[in-house]
């Protein structure tokens, strides 16, 4: 049975008491774009390392395609969907993630619209994984086997009314004007979020985060 939590440190026990397949724990933290996955992630490393569990963030944004790939498949303006991701790449990176060796991994620069590959390093003496990302309990061809690798499979939960509103400022301080940037959230960020709300698998773990983190 699914349970909701509302604190780091409720979260950072269940995880702990979770068993694991592999060396390391391997914990899928899902969620629309805007969802502060990128936040809870770091807070939840640092939360786990403290209590004894040395852990890092893997974010899936570094599997962004690049701009001269979406380009020509006429993408560009979907970037952030499915379809733009290297999906078979993030498959092959954590089915990595769970031995005992350092890994390397693509990082996405965001200011420079790029993914830069080697950019990051999973330490030797890693135990808990976190990999951060809108798809990875997307029930969809591509996605859904990476379900089998996780541990712990954690949803985050956001009204659509608190996404759009921390979307459209997303992009206000990306320096568009407010018309652009709801444009650009609600004609892409928010078509993704809707469709991980109608095509995402179980998670174990549902984490609402729809004000600060605690």
């Amino acid at each position: 049975m699914t349970r909701t939590l509302t604190s780091i440190a409720a979260l950072s026990e269940e995880i702990v008491a979770a068993p694991r397949k592999s060396t390391r724990r391997l914990v899928a933290l899902a969620g629309a774009p805007g969802s502060g996955k990128s936040t809870l992630a770091e807070r939840l490393a640092q939360d786990l390392t403290a209590r004894g569990s040395a852990a890092q963030v893997v974010p899936m944004d570094g599997f962004h395609l690049d701009n001269r790939l979406l380009t020509p498949m006429g993408l560009l303006d979907r970037k952030g969907a499915p379809e733009t991701f290297d999906a078979g790449g993030l498959a092959r990176l954590v089915a990595a993630l769970g031995g005992q060796s350092s890994v390397y991994y693509p990082l996405f620069d965001r200011a420079r619209d790029i993914a830069i590959a080697g950019a990051g390093t999973l330490q030797e003496d890693c135990d808990t994984v976190i990999v951060e990302g809108n798809y990875l309990l997307f029930d969809a061809p591509g996605w859904r086997s990476l379900s089998d690798y996780w541990d712990v499979r954690v949803q985050l939960s956001v009204p659509m009314h608190v996404l759009r509103a921390r979307l459209i400022d997303r992009w206000l301080v990306e320096g568009l004007p407010k018309p652009e940037a709801t444009k650009r959230a609600e004609g892409n960020d928010l078509k993704n979020a809707g469709r991980l709300e109608d095509n995402s698998l179980p998670s174990d773990l549902v984490f609402l985060n729809d004000g600060d983190l605690t």
